[in-house]
């Protein structure tokens, strides 16, 4: 069994896509809602790391969090980003998919599929209608 995890919020779409794209592939990954369950602040340092992003990269830009707590400040250090996610974990963007492949912000949802340990997928669609087709590429 491959062991896939998926950081989620079930009321985004883009999150709702990645999860129907990794069990489309045959997976049933370990969901962690993490508005509900937050990522301590080391989890979310190395899930920084893993990414091979500095942390910023993993913050939800459009949260009205963001602006009213100054974070879009280029001298505000991880520590910073770090104690604004804990106290506010909607500041962390979704959806992060880790699986043996790799650790990724997945935006759009299909750039999950270079994480997925499997053969080329048939099409998926979207729940916008989209279609998505895998050009079997993944990392590794």
């Amino acid at each position: 069994m491959t062991d896939i995890t998926l950081f989620h919020n079930p009321r985004c779409g883009t999150s709702r896509n990645v999860l129907a794209l990794i069990r489309h592939a045959g997976f049933e990954p370990r969901v962690v809602e993490y508005l509900k369950t937050p990522p301590t602040r080391d989890e979310v340092r190395a899930l920084a790391a893993a990414t091979g992003q500095p942390l910023r990269a993993l913050l939800r830009e459009k949260e009205a969090a963001f602006t009213a707590l100054g974070l879009a400040d280029p001298a505000l250090g991880d520590d910073a980003l770090l104690d604004a996610i804990a106290q506010h974990p909607v500041l962390l963007n979704r959806p992060i998919v880790v699986t043996p492949l790799g650790t990724a912000l997945c935006r759009p949802s299909e750039a999950v599929l270079a994480l997925l340990p499997v053969g080329r997928l048939a099409p998926f669609t979207k729940e916008d209608g989209e279609v998505v087709h895998d050009d079997g590429r993944r990392r590794g």
